[in-house]
Parts: C-alpha cells; sequence; structure tokens
C-alpha cells in the first residue's frame, strides 16, 4: 500500500496565518497544482500592477490585493485549525497511516489568528472609509 506524506494541522494553520496571502498553506496541503494557491500568490504581481497602472494613488490601494489576500488567509487558517482531527485527518491524511493529534501550539496559533486578522480587518475597514468619505483627512 502507498502511504502520502502526513499533513500536520497545526503546521498548515501556522502557514495560513504567516504566510496566507502569498497561499503557501495551500501549497502545503495541496501541492504546486492547487488553483486556488495560485490565485493567492497572484497578489503580489497584482500590487505591482496597481502600483504601476496608478502611481499617484494612495499606498492604500497598491497593497490591496495582497491585504484582501491575507484576510482571506487568516479565515482560512480559522477554518483549518478549527477542523475536528478525525474530519482532518479523513480528508488529508487518509493514505498515511497515522492520526492527528492537536495540541496547545494549535490553540495558540488560533488565538494569535484570530488577534491580528480581526485588527487588520478593521484597520483595513477603518481606512477604507477614511479614503472614501474624507479623501485621506485622518492619515
Amino acid at each position: 500500500m502507498l502511504q502520502t506524506k502526513h499533513k500536520n494541522k497545526t503546521v498548515a494553520t501556522l502557514l495560513a496565518f504567516l504566510l496566507g496571502g502569498i497561499g503557501a498553506h495551500r501549497f502545503y496541503l495541496g501541492g504546486p497544482t492547487d488553483r486556488w494557491g495560485w490565485l493567492h500568490a497572484a497578489a503580489l504581481p497584482a500590487c505591482g500592477i496597481v502600483m504601476t497602472a496608478a502611481p499617484g494613488a494612495d499606498w492604500y490601494f497598491w497593497y490591496l490585493p495582497l491585504t484582501l489576500s491575507m484576510l482571506a488567509g487568516c479565515l482560512e487558517a480559522l477554518v483549518l485549525g478549527l477542523t475536528p482531527d478525525d474530519q482532518w485527518d479523513a480528508r488529508h491524511n487518509a493514505g498515511s497511516g497515522r492520526h492527528s493529534a492537536s495540541r496547545w501550539p494549535l490553540a495558540i496559533v488560533l488565538v494569535a489568528t484570530l488577534m491580528v486578522g480581526a485588527g487588520m480587518l478593521i484597520a483595513t475597514i477603518a481606512r477604507l472609509f477614511d479614503l472614501l468619505y474624507t479623501g485621506g483627512a485622518y492619515g
């Protein structure tokens, strides 16, 4: 029987939290053929395109594609980390012959993800409203 490599839920969640904006967690779980991973990775060139197309725009708009991808990565980190171990193993570790057992490091990563992700979402919405309704008068 051919065994597949065991995918660690804590590692996948940490990758989604730290490098979710470029899709590292998607490539860890699905390999180089993961289309959603490439969509995350396209956020960096999209920032370059926006900078080139609108050099006079506010910096907020330059980095908006990467910011949205990072917010999606934080949401994916929460979904991955909160998946029950038996469902995780059925989906990602069916052929590995090992079972997952989540521990405290996963809980710490989830708390950090929630704190940073919520703060980033609030800051993004606040800056957007500042730019749209006051023209950037507050920053």
